[in-house]
């Protein structure tokens, strides 16, 4: 639900647009944070959208461009000029840049790169040249480089120089004249220098740096664990090609969760960053079908082992009543792990050497859940349901057993699927629902033949 002010000045600029009060529309977006704005233009009719964005002075129409949606950045190309596009997309940053091409179809792909200038397409196509989440893919090579005989005074001078070109100023890059990285050093340690020190003499020489084909989601832990805002981006012989920023770590990290949630749900991920809103239909429905297919397959496993005891269910109709307390209880028990397990695993908490660890862990658990349920569901069946003491043994043994099964199963499916390279996200609730829902019927189809010799 949007707040309050973002409500009111998107009613607020609609109005001031269908009376033509343009100049007072400009004086309310100069205040205005881009991110804020890309915000309020997702509100406004797509046929207002060009007026709105051409009363932005263009520092700000480029920074806003870069947060707005694919869709509505398609939409504000389609209607740009030639010089329009040219003067928005070279005040782009590099790796703004290429994640637009990456979107836009193949005839807006071309209309840009023919407008872009000549560095500018240079850098998008080699941002372009690395494979999809990898580091090289989320970097832009636009950073201060500074050189190792440099003194501080030279230093200053030069990033005042070239300064606001750059994706940050904050941290400074040392390379030698092969371009091999050799060091960092901060803004604030060159303002608090003397002017005349050399920059080799004052430069940190043990920069953490990221190979550039490292996966996305490994440079994302690394700003995790060293408390990084920048991360220098070299290739195989240590050639500084590029920086990562935080804010494109976040970026890593929304798309990721959100990937998760995906599988974890039963949903093939989307390509697509658009809104839930915005979404057609048909995509969405591309995306949930085929999972939805696999488990409803998957699910006539659990109807067989029914259809085979109904014989069995006919003598002891009681039986029936409990199948699904079972088998939810079953899966609920075994996601549970699943997601402990999944989320050790995307943190490095976990790895597939400590499979027994945590199989001999997640043992404990289970016999301390199931007892408690077994317990607590005895009294009831006794007290409330009042069936036979040897219907409620059944029940009860068959809750102990599943929920021992269910868990260890949640444990070890994911981390055998991190092993085989699959994403573990998708051993989630649905997948080991299913497989547990199987187990627990044949569990409790065992326990009454023994019990009632049915």
């Amino acid at each position: 639900m949007k707040d309050n002010t973002t409500l009111l000045l998107n009613t607020t600029l609609t109005t001031l647009v269908e009376n033509k009060k343009y100049n007072t529309i400009k004086d309310i977006l100069l205040t205005m944070n881009p991110v804020d704005i890309a915000e309020i233009f997702g509100e406004v009719p797509e046929q207002k959208l060009p007026i709105l964005f051409r009363l932005l002075p263009q520092d700000q129409a480029a920074e806003t461009f870069a947060e707005m949606d694919t869709e509505q950045q398609q939409t504000l190309i389609e209607g740009f000029s030639d010089h329009e596009l040219k003067e928005v997309v070279n005040e782009l940053c590099a790796d703004d840049a290429a994640d637009l091409v990456d979107d836009m179809p193949a005839n807006v792909v071309k209309r840009i790169l023919r407008q872009a200038d000549p560095e500018m397409r240079r850098m998008i196509n080699e941002l372009l040249k690395y494979p999809e989440d990898t580091a090289g893919s989320i970097m832009t090579p636009e950073f201060v480089r500074l050189r190792p005989e440099m003194t501080v005074d030279q230093a200053i001078i030069s990033i005042r120089r070239t300064g606001l070109e750059k994706e940050t100023i904050n941290d400074c890059f040392i390379t030698d004249r092969g371009s091999r990285l050799m060091g960092t050093v901060s803004i604030r340690t060159l303002i608090v220098s003397r002017a005349d020190a050399v920059i080799q003499d004052i430069m940190n020489e043990h920069a953490i740096s990221v190979e550039v084909k490292e996966d996305q989601e490994v440079v994302a832990r690394m700003f995790d664990k060293y408390n990084l805002m920048v991360l220098p981006v070299v290739d195989a012989e240590d050639h500084l090609v590029g920086i990562i920023t935080v804010d494109d770590v976040l970026d890593v990290l929304k798309k990721e969760t959100t990937e998760d949630m995906e599988l974890m749900a039963a949903i093939t991920p989307s390509d697509s960053d658009r809104p839930y809103i915005k979404t057609p239909v048909v995509e969405l429905w591309k995306n949930r079908i085929p999972w939805l297919l696999l488990l409803m397959v998957s699910a006539t496993v659990t109807g067989f082992i029914i259809t085979r005891f109904e014989k069995a269910l006919s003598v002891y109709v009681i039986l029936t009543a409990y199948i699904p307390m079972l088998m939810d209880t079953g899966g609920n028990s075994g996601s549970q792990t699943s997601v402990t397990v999944i989320r050790a695993l995307s943190l490095q908490e976990l790895e597939f050497k400590d499979l027994f660890q945590a199989i001999w862990k997640e043992m404990r658990v289970a016999l301390l859940c199931g007892a408690t349920l077994a317990v607590v569901n005895f009294a009831k069946l006794m007290v409330i349901d009042r069936v036979g003491t040897v219907v409620a043994a059944v029940i009860c043994c068959t809750l102990l057993v599943t929920v021992f099964v269910a868990k260890i199963t949640g444990c070890v499916l994911p981390m055998v699927a991190k092993k085989l390279g699959f994403d573990p996200a998708v051993m989630a609730s649905p997948f080991i629902t299913t497989i547990v829902d199987a187990l627990s019927l044949l569990i409790y189809f065992r326990f009454a033949t023994v019990f009632l010799g049915i």
